[in-house]
């Protein structure tokens, strides 16, 4: 008798032999059980999950004697015909090459017919998606309403492909990927059949390589036999399929997560050396990070990974080197590597870069984070999710009281964050660099600075620059001055104004004012602020010398409505305003004209 392959010889013959596809065969058998057996299924999957394998024992079921039923004898002799391919009332169709409205309209005349010796004639189409449109189209009427007799059953690896008429005109049933696990057990039930000593390790690294099928897993453990003999180690199975030690890619993903760029690289080197195929480490590499993230999330649920004991235990020891969202960047640079390696002329290069990027990975900081961070030194308070790397907390500083401000019963200060810091979501605020805090300004500082004076000269001096910052500036008021640090408060009913007066531009502008009057390296902090009542401050003046200008009249006939207190600009700004950059190009863009200027 000839050599029989392992997967053949092997070979479910009923369903509680059929691995990994509970989901199909217990839903099969209680059909049969209940007599609710359709006209047609069809069997979706990846290669070698058992797709024909389950169409055959189903087959069996329906044509055995005394059937329909699922516990029926292997010494059945219409059963031994369907397994041997002898059976005339089972026909299995290649659809790959059979594939024409020739053999499809041969199929329709000849299922007329009742079967030979079975209950049931049987078709089934393997590779049913390699039919054109127009056999799927000659097979509808016949599918929709077939004769009693008959039944079709489906397998395809591509259902997609196959066309919505005829699946809904199916059964679906989906085999997945037979878990890594239950491929190994299979397989060293297989190898004590043939009295074969293999390593456990050896086992998990061949149901590794199957990806999920049993076929595949089965097909090498044959040809490592032929090479092997009757001892099969993990290095033989390496060896041959270019495999990486599941030891090797532990150390690797350790070097990654612990920032070992030098360590990382040797090992990569030593794998590229021994032959390892660099798509499959890549594969194992993102495997392996994905379980870490799984691990993470799930709290240490093993249930939901599929790793052997020396896995769960490494990924309990490296888990704690590393946070979720790390564990997110490295996953996204070893997927697009591998999407890459496809097209990339040197495959090595790339992964080495790859591994460098994954390392870099680890430390990076999110855009949310960096932009989140920011906005609270800003506001002043401390960060809940700095940088990596320690800084020390910055120093709160308290509002100077001004000599030159009718104060009221209590001194100005700066209110708290909660109520004067505008809510980023609903307030704009450019990218503009932060004011950091400084120390306080010393107390004998606080007498000799008259800060209602510095913000009239203030106003004064920026107005003559950019009239358009003034305008915001004439809505502000000065909450406090420090050695290091101006800042300046703007009413809640303007807060839909802070994004656009505190910018870089601004904030250089009012330094070097500040620095003209003798208060050299200011930082500058806009907030939203109340303005303290009774707050009287001396009325801006035109320049840091003179006094208060006096108003202009509006033009004749033009309407002029007031504004709470607030003075108009001069006639003489208008000029100013014309010569604006950010004027001149509002003005090209609306074809307008300046008819009047209003603080």
């Amino acid at each position: 008798m000839s050599y029989q392959v392992i997967a053949r010889k092997y070979r479910p013959q009923k369903f509680n032999d059929v691995v990994g596809q509970e989901h199909v065969t217990r839903t099969l058998s209680q059909a049969i059980a209940q007599k609710r057996i359709a006209h047609a299924y069809i069997f979706c999957g990846p290669r070698g999950t058992g797709k024909t394998t389950v169409a055959r024992i189903f087959a069996k079921c329906l044509n055995c004697t005394g059937g329909p039923q699922v516990d029926f004898s292997e010494d059945d002799p219409r059963c031994k015909e369907i397994a041997e391919g002898r059976s005339l009332d089972v026909m299995e169709i290649d659809g790959a090459s059979n594939n024409g409205v020739e053999q499809v309209r041969e199929l329709r005349d000849t299922c007329k017919y009742a079967p030979a010796s079975s209950r049931f004639k049987i078709y089934i189409i393997d590779e049913v998606h390699m039919l054109s449109a127009a056999a799927f189209n000659a097979l509808l009427k016949t599918l929709e309403e077939p004769p009693e007799h008959v039944k079709f059953l489906f397998a395809t690896t591509d259902p997609e492909k196959v066309i919505p008429t005829i699946l809904s005109r199916c059964q679906r049933f989906d085999l997945r990927q037979i878990p890594t696990r239950l491929i190994s057990d299979h397989l060293a039930l297989i190898a004590g059949k043939e009295n074969v000593q293999i390593e456990p390790a050896a086992l998990h690294a061949i149901a590794r390589g199957a990806e999920g099928g049993m076929r595949d897993a089965e097909s090498t453990l044959d040809q490592l036999i032929s090479f092997c003999g009757d001892r099969i180690e993990e290095a033989d199975v390496l060896s041959m399929f270019g495999l990486t030690a599941q030891a090797q890619l532990l150390e690797l993903a350790r070097a990654v997560l612990a920032g070992e760029t030098e360590a990382g690289l040797r090992q990569l080197t030593q794998l590229t050396s021994s032959g390892k195929d660099l798509g499959r480490l890549l594969s194992d590499l993102l495997n392996h990070f994905r379980n870490l993230l799984l691990f993470q999330v799930s709290r240490g649920d093993l249930n939901m990974l599929e790793v052997s004991e020396t896995e769960a235990a490494a990924i309990a020891e490296q888990v704690s080197l590393v946070g979720t969202d790390a564990l997110t960047r490295i996953l996204e640079v070893f997927g697009d590597a591998e999407m890459r390696l496809r097209d990339a002329s040197s495959r090595k290069i790339l992964v080495e870069i790859t591994l460098l990027k994954a390392i870099e990975a680890r430390n990076a900081v999110s855009i949310d984070a960096l932009l989140k961070h920011l906005q609270s030194l800003r506001a002043g308070t401390p960060a809940e999710h700095a940088s990596p790397a320690p800084a020390a907390p910055a120093q709160r500083v308290p509002p100077a009281p001004s000599a030159g401000v009718a104060a009221p019963a209590k001194p100005v200060s700066a209110p708290s964050p909660a109520k004067t810091v505008a809510d980023p979501i609903s307030t704009p605020k450019p990218a503009s660099a932060p004011a950091t805090l400084q120390e306080p300004a010393p107390e004998n500082q606080a007498a000799t600075v008259d800060l209602g004076q510095i913000w009239s000269n203030l106003i004064g001096a920026v107005g003559r620059v950019s009239p358009f910052a003034r305008t915001y500036l004439l809505e502000a008021h000065p909450v406090s001055l420090t050695r290091k640090l101006l800042t300046i408060g703007l009413d809640p009913e303007h807060q839909e104004h802070l994004g656009l007066v505190d910018t870089s531009k601004n904030h250089e502008l009012i330094s070097l004012k500040m620095k003209e009057m003798g208060h050299p390296d200011l930082l500058v902090k806009f907030i939203v602020a109340e303005r303290p009542h009774g707050l009287v401050l001396p009325p801006p003046s035109a320049t840091p010398e003179s006094g208060t200008p006096k108003p202009s009249a509006p033009k004749p006939g033009t309407a002029t409505t007031p504004r709470s207190a607030t003075p108009a600009a001069p006639a003489s700004n208008i000029n100013d305003f014309k010569n604006d950059p950010l004027i001149k190009k509002a003005l090209e863009i609306f074809k307008g004209q300046i008819v009047d200027i209003r603080a």
